[in-house]
C-alpha cells in the first residue's frame, strides 16, 4: 500500500522502528473477540485491523473511524479509548482508519459518518478498547514481575507495583502485551471516576489545522498527479450529445479530455489549465425532461398536491372530527427552498488506478461505498483498493453520496488517462451540480376547543424523497412515506388528541440529499412556528403553552426550562424587538433555543442573541458541544436570511458565495450555550441545533413585528413598517 508520498506501509514500519527503537504498533486490540495479528505479521488485506497502537516511545495511536469534517470526533473518539486505557494524554496521536469491515457502524454496518451518531455509536465499543487494553499492558507486567494482576494498577501510561515500588511505562510494556491472552470480562469505569471524559479538551486535530501541516482532500499531492474539472451538463440530468475539443486542446498545460458518466473530463498540469480547458470545450447537450424546471411552475405543483391526499405518516384520534367542532380554527401554508450544502472545501478526489491496484484519497463520510464503486469501475479484487481518508472541509451530508459520484470522476478519468489525477470542483461547479436539501411546501392545519387547547393538528407535506431510487430506500420508506421527510413533523411532542400527518414526494430531476439535520432542517420550522400562532390566538404565552403540552416529555421540558431561565424571557424590549423561542429532539439529542432579535422599518432583521440549551446525555467533550452548537446556529442562520437555490428553463439560477450567501460575521449574534446535565442515554450533538434556530428566529419577528414570515429565506420587504 502506498502513502502520500509512495512509500509502503511496511516499509513506513521499519522506518518508524528505526526512529523510535522500536515498533511503532506495540499490540492490536480485539475485536468482536477476535484477535488481530501483530502489525509485522499484517498482509496487504489484512491492514491495520485495530484501533490502537502503542510504540515502544510511550507513544498512543488511536485510529479513528469516522470521517472529521470539523465536528470535532478526532477528539472525542480519542477521549473515550484515553479514559479507560488511563495513559498520558499528551502522548495520545490519531489516525484515519483505513476502509474495512472492523471499522463499520456499530448501528449501520457500512463505514461512514453522519446522523450525529459517531460519538453515541462508539461509547461502548471504544471503551472496551481502551479498558482491554489496559488490562493486557497490566497482565504483561504483572508476568514480567512475577506477580499477581490484583497487585497492580495503571496510571497516566504507566502500570505500578505498589508493594515493590516498581513501575513500567506503556511504552516497554507493549511488545510482552501483545502476547498476553485476550481478557473476556473487561469492566468499565465508573462515571464518577472519569479523569478525561466530561472534561474540556483541546482538539487534537487543531494545531495542524493552525500550521499548515493538516492533510485535507485537496491537498494531497503524490508524484506524477495531473489535475482535472469536469465538464457537466447545465441542466440536471442532461447528457453530452457531442463535443469539440480543438479550443480546450490549445489551452497550454492540458494533457486529455476524456468523457465520463457526468461529462467531459479536461486534464491538465494543473487546475487553472484544466478550469481554462473545461471552460473553453465546446459541447452540445441534451437537456432531457429536467430542461422544464421551474420553480415557479413547481411552487405550483406542489400547492395542487397539498390539496389531495398523501401517503400517511400519522393518524392520531379523528382530525376530521375535531376539526369541524373545534372553536378556533387556523391554516398555514410554509415553504422552504432547495438548499446547497456550500462546504468551505468544495469537493474533491484524488484517484491513482493501477494494473494491479486503485488508490483513492478523498475527504469523505461514506468510505464502504466509495471503496465499492472504485473496485466495479476498475474491476479489481476489493483489496486491491484502498480508500484514504483526508480531512473534510466541511460536510454537512453532501460528502455521503449513494453513487459516490465525486469518487467515481476521478477514479473514470485516472483510468482512462493510465495517471493520478486529482478531480476539482470549483464554487459554481458546487453550487449547480445538485444533491441539495429538498424543497418542501407545508399546508397545516389546527383547531382550539372552547378552552383555547389545541385539539385539533393536520400537516400536509409536499417535496422529493431523499432516499427513493437509492440503496436505502429499502429501509428508509415504507407505505410511501419516507421517514427523512416527515421526521419531526410525525413524532411532535406536544399533548394533542388529534394528529394527522401526510405525505406527497413528487419525482424530479434534481438530486436531493440529507443536509444538515436532514427532516429537521423544514419540519421543526413548521411546527414550531405554527405552534405559536395557535399560542397567539389562544391569548397564551408561548412558552407557557409548550410547557402544557409537554407534560410527557421531560428531556424537552428541561432543554426548554433552562433556555428560557437563561432568556429574560418575558423582560421589556426595546420597540420592533423581540424573544422567540422554539424546542425540538433530534438525533437522540434535546435542543430549545431562544431567539432576541430586532427589525428596522425598513424590513432589515438583525439577530442579537441566541440562548441554547442542550440535553445531549452524557457529555464526552463540553468544548466540542459548545461549538457544535454554535456551528449549526451559523449554519442554520445562513439558510434562514439567504439560502435558496432556484431554477429557470432547467439552470440552476444561484453559481457562487455572492448570490448564494453564507452567513457573514457582522450578522452572527452572540451565542450562549448551557449544557443540561443528564445521565440519559446519550444523542449526537453535529446537527442538533440546526432545527430549533430559524423557527425561534421567526417567532421572535412576529413577536417584535407581529407579522409572520411563512416562507424561507426571509424577505425583508414583507417586514417594512
Amino acid at each position: 500500500m502506498r502513502g502520500i508520498n509512495g512509500i509502503s506501509r511496511r516499509s513506513f514500519l521499519k522506518a518508524g522502528a528505526a526512529v523510535v527503537g522500536g515498533l511503532v504498533i506495540g499490540f492490536n486490540l480485539p475485536l468482536n473477540g477476535k484477535r488481530v495479528e501483530a502489525a509485522d505479521k499484517w498482509s496487504s488485506a489484512d491492514i491495520a485491523n485495530a484501533f490502537l497502537r502503542i510504540g515502544e516511545d510511550d507513544s498512543i495511536t488511536i485510529l479513528v473511524n469516522h470521517s472529521e469534517m470539523g465536528q470535532g470526533v478526532y477528539t472525542s473518539l480519542p477521549m473515550m479509548v484515553a479514559e479507560e486505557l488511563d495513559c498520558d494524554w499528551s502522548k495520545v496521536k490519531i489516525e484515519a482508519a483505513p476502509v474495512n469491515v472492523v471499522y463499520g457502524h456499530t448501528n449501520f454496518g457500512a463505514q461512514m459518518t453522519g446522523g450525529s451518531s459517531s460519538t453515541w455509536t462508539e461509547w461502548d465499543r471504544l471503551r472496551q478498547v481502551g479498558a482491554t487494553g489496559k488490562a493486557m499492558l497490566i497482565a504483561a507486567a504483572a508476568k514480567t514481575w512475577e506477580v499477581t494482576t490484583e497487585s497492580c494498577r495503571a496510571e497516566n501510561g504507566v502500570v505500578f507495583h505498589d508493594a515493590t515500588k516498581r513501575q513500567l511505562t506503556y511504552g516497554k510494556l507493549a511488545k510482552q502485551a501483545e502476547k498476553m491472552p485476550t481478557p473476556t470480562n473487561i469492566t468499565l469505569k465508573d462515571p464518577k471516576d472519569f479523569k478525561i471524559i466530561g472534561k474540556p479538551i483541546k482538539r487534537l486535530d487543531t494545531p495542524s489545522k493552525t500550521n499548515g501541516q493538516a492533510v485535507f482532500g485537496i491537498d494531497v499531492q503524490i508524484d506524477g498527479l495531473l489535475t482535472a474539472v469536469v465538464r457537466r451538463p447545465p441542466v440536471l440530468g442532461g447528457k453530452v450529445k457531442s463535443f469539440s475539443t480543438d479550443k480546450a486542446k490549445a489551452i497550454s498545460g492540458v494533457k486529455a479530455i476524456v468523457q465520463i458518466h457526468s461529462g467531459i473530463a479536461v486534464v491538465a498540469d494543473n487546475f487553472w489549465s484544466a478550469n481554462r480547458g473545461a471552460k473553453a470545450l465546446d459541447v452540445v447537450w441534451n437537456d432531457g425532461a429536467g430542461a422544464n424546471l421551474d420553480t415557479e411552475k413547481q411552487r405550483e405543483q406542489y400547492a395542487k398536491l397539498a390539496d389531495s391526499p398523501g401517503a400517511v405518516a400519522k393518524n392520531k384520534g379523528n382530525v376530521e372530527t375535531a376539526m369541524s367542532s373545534a372553536t378556533t380554527k387556523l391554516e398555514a401554508v410554509y415553504e422552504v427552498p432547495y438548499l446547497a450544502h456550500a462546504p468551505m472545501e468544495p469537493l474533491n478526489c484524488v484517484a491513482d488506478v493501477r494494473k494491479d491496484s486503485c488508490h483513492v484519497w478523498t475527504g469523505t463520510q461514506f468510505q464502504t461505498a466509495e471503496h465499492a464503486v472504485a473496485a466495479k469501475i476498475t474491476g479489481l479484487p476489493a483489496e486491491k483498493v484502498h480508500v484514504h481518508t483526508t480531512l473534510l472541509g466541511g460536510g454537512f451530508g453532501r460528502r455521503a453520496v449513494p453513487d459516490s459520484h465525486f469518487v467515481r470522476e476521478a477514479v473514470e478519468t485516472s483510468k482512462a488517462v493510465k495517471a493520478p489525477v486529482k478531480v476539482v470542483w470549483t464554487r459554481e461547479d458546487d453550487i449547480h451540480g445538485g444533491w441539495y436539501r429538498p424543497r418542501y411546501y407545508h399546508k397545516i392545519a389546527g383547531g382550539l376547543d372552547a378552552n383555547n387547547n389545541p385539539v385539533a393538528w393536520k400537516h400536509t407535506i409536499v417535496g422529493q424523497s431523499i432516499a427513493s431510487g437509492t440503496p436505502f430506500e429499502g429501509f428508509m420508506v415504507h407505505n410511501g412515506v419516507d421517514s427523512t421527510s416527515v421526521e419531526g413533523a410525525e413524532n411532535v411532542p406536544y399533548a394533542i388528541p388529534n394528529v394527522y400527518v401526510d405525505l406527497h414526494s413528487p419525482k424530479s430531476n434534481v438530486p436531493v440529499l440529507w443536509w444538515r439535520s436532514v427532516g429537521g432542517s423544514h419540519n421543526p420550522i413548521v411546527v414550531e412556528c405554527f405552534l405559536d400562532e395557535l399560542a397567539a390566538a389562544a391569548g397564551k404565552d408561548p412558552y407557557k403553552l409548550r410547557l402544557e403540552l409537554l407534560k410527557g416529555h421531560p428531556r424537552h421540558k428541561r432543554a426548554l426550562e433552562l433556555a428560557v431561565s437563561k432568556s429574560n424571557w418575558g423582560a421589556p424590549l426595546p420597540e420592533r424587538h423581540g424573544r422567540g423561542l422554539a424546542v425540538h429532539a433530534s438525533f437522540g439529542s434535546f435542543v430549545a433555543q431562544v431567539a432576541e432579535v430586532s427589525v428596522s422599518k425598513e424590513g432589515k432583521v438583525k439577530i442579537h442573541k441566541v440562548i441554547c440549551a442542550v440535553d445531549c446525555g452524557p457529555v464526552v467533550n463540553p468544548d466540542t458541544v459548545e461549538a457544535q452548537m454554535e456551528s449549526g446556529i451559523v449554519y442554520a442562520l445562513s439558510a434562514v436570511l439567504h439560502g435558496k437555490i432556484t431554477f429557470k428553463n432547467g439552470r440552476v439560477q444561484q453559481s457562487n458565495f455572492y448570490d448564494y450567501k453564507a452567513l457573514r460575521m457582522d450578522e452572527m449574534p452572540q451565542v450562549e450555550t448551557h449544557i443540561v446535565p443528564s445521565t440519559d442515554k446519550m444523542g449526537g450533538i453535529g446537527e442538533v441545533s440546526v432545527p430549533p434556530l430559524a423557527p425561534a428566529v421567526i417567532n421572535a419577528i412576529f413577536a417584535a413585528t407581529g407579522k409572520r414570515i411563512r416562507q424561507l429565506p426571509i424577505n425583508s420587504e414583507e417586514l417594512r413598517g
